[in-house]
């Protein structure tokens, strides 16, 4: 029997469903802090959103199937599990740091809005 396909078979559609879940998740709960960040900019945020969902999307997926290729042994249904639990374990993590990063990110884009928007009421609401 060839198990190379029966990894290769599990591999890509377990990998995609994660990523476009996980994908889906950033995108719908990003939503929030990008309009936040662009002050009220539903149009721009929405036009980011969907930038780094497509960017998110390219990276995951074409990491996923650079790393398709197996150099291990795979002569059982046990190395079968093996083999398919790293690959999918390695896509988790990196799918995991991605959304920590993306996490760090707004929340430092976040920050400079709030010191921007805070400069702004300053300037505006300064005595005379």
């Amino acid at each position: 029997m060839n198990y190379y396909l029966l990894v290769y078979g599990a591999y890509l559609p377990i990998t995609v469903l994660l990523t476009v879940w996980v994908a889906r998740t950033l995108f719908t709960n990003g939503r929030t802090f990008l309009v936040d960040i662009f002050h009220g900019n539903e149009g721009l945020a929405d036009s980011v959103n969907k930038l780094l969902l497509t960017g998110f999307y390219l990276i995951n997926v074409g990491y996923a199937t650079l790393t398709l290729r197996s150099t291990a042994e795979v002569h059982s249904y046990q190395q079968t599990v093996e083999t398919l639990s790293v690959k999918v374990g390695t896509i988790i993590l990196i799918l995991g740091a991605m959304h920590f990063f993306n996490l760090y990110v707004f929340y430092k884009l976040r920050g400079r809005a709030r010191d921007e928007a805070r400069a702004y009421d300053f300037v505006l609401n300064k005595p005379q």
